[in-house]
């Protein structure tokens, strides 16, 4: 008998081995399926009963595309857009900083072009691009090829998020069940760990990015006031730090206030000021409530390790995925002791 047990448990730890090596070339596009299947499975719930499971899932799948993937799509593009942009006022120094010139001028005694010093980085980013990168025309064709395979990855990828995310809409309840009846686990102790999961998936993913989402978008609302130009830019900016705990919007909004600030606009810079720390700082405190008030339960340290760890070992998913990952360990850790103290 054990041995009959012994050869079960190889064959199976094969097969999981080959199992995960067919996922991990496509891990980042199955974890944006698990992603949107989790957003969306509550819709799933409720619309199955009355037009069945397959349709319901198909419309959501629909619905996802037009409502969330492609306008996603189409702001990082403007954004993109404008980024490029930046980076031309620098080149042609046209930022203006002239007031900063004089402010440093007057008060520190230092002579600085602060514009010409800006223009020179993307030339010197571009000529190091040039010179490591004209290397003939076997490298203009591999680059070519590597586009080539890109687009062709990218597409795949895409496919599999879809179908994925579709099956996943259909038979969540079922791949859940059958996980259950697989894990070696008391009933109690499965339990646990799902409302944890549950718990952490809705910290990480709905309740910061909601929370990033709103701020950005306060934050692009405030520099278009104040006249700042490629507010897409910025509004993607913010949001993006803004998933980082410890770091936030400020990082953005308050360097643009000092910016106005030293360019001879004090008016503007203290409006940006007092609406960077009045609303979009604050408004962390009444979204979060709304949005269902979870929290993570994790030192902020273990939580931005999460991140940085999950973004270096499975990408921008690791974003979502890795506090998760960390906080499961934490409370599989405690269910553990807990178990072992009661066997004991």
């Amino acid at each position: 008998m054990n041995r009959h047990r012994a050869v079960l448990v190889a064959l199976l730890l094969v097969v999981a081995l080959v199992a995960v090596a067919l996922i991990l070339p496509f891990l980042q596009y199955v974890l944006l399926a698990i992603l949107l299947a989790y957003l969306l499975y509550p819709l799933q719930r409720r619309l199955a009963p009355r037009v069945g499971r397959r349709p319901a899932a198909a419309a959501l799948v629909a619905v996802s595309v037009l409502l969330l993937l492609l306008p996603v799509a189409v702001l990082l593009g403007v954004a993109l857009q404008q980024a490029i942009g930046i980076v031309e006022m620098l080149r042609t120094g046209t930022m203006g900083f002239e007031v900063v010139e004089r402010v440093l001028r007057t008060t520190v005694g230092v002579s600085v072009e602060v514009d010409v010093l800006l223009s020179t980085v993307p030339d010197r980013i571009a000529e190091s691009i040039q010179q490591n990168g004209s290397q003939g025309t076997q490298q203009v064709l591999s680059g070519v090829f590597a586009l080539v395979g890109t687009v062709v990855d990218l597409s795949i990828g895409i496919f599999v998020t879809l179908f994925l995310f579709y099956y996943l809409l259909v038979d969540g309840a079922r791949v859940v069940a059958w996980i259950e009846r697989v894990l070696p686990l008391r009933p109690r102790v499965q339990r646990d760990l799902v409302e944890e999961c549950d718990r952490l998936m809705w910290a990480a993913i709905v309740g910061n990015v909601v929370v990033a989402v709103v701020q950005g978008l306060l934050t692009g609302i405030g520099f278009f006031f104040v006249g700042f130009s490629q507010v897409v830019f910025w509004t993607v900016l913010t949001i993006a730090l803004s998933l980082l705990p410890l770091i936030g919007a400020s990082v953005v909004w308050a360097p643009a206030a000092g910016y106005l600030a030293l360019v001879g606009r004090p008016v503007p810079a203290i409006a940006l000021f007092a609406y960077g720390a009045l609303v979009v700082s604050l408004s962390d405190n009444y979204i979060r409530p709304v949005v269902g008030g979870h929290e993570a339960d994790l030192n902020p340290g273990v939580f931005l390790l999460g991140i940085f760890g999950g973004l270096a070992l499975v990408g921008v998913m690791g974003l979502f995925f890795g506090p998760v990952v960390l906080g499961m360990a934490k409370r599989l850790a405690e269910v553990t002791a807990r178990e072992l103290m009661i066997e004991g």
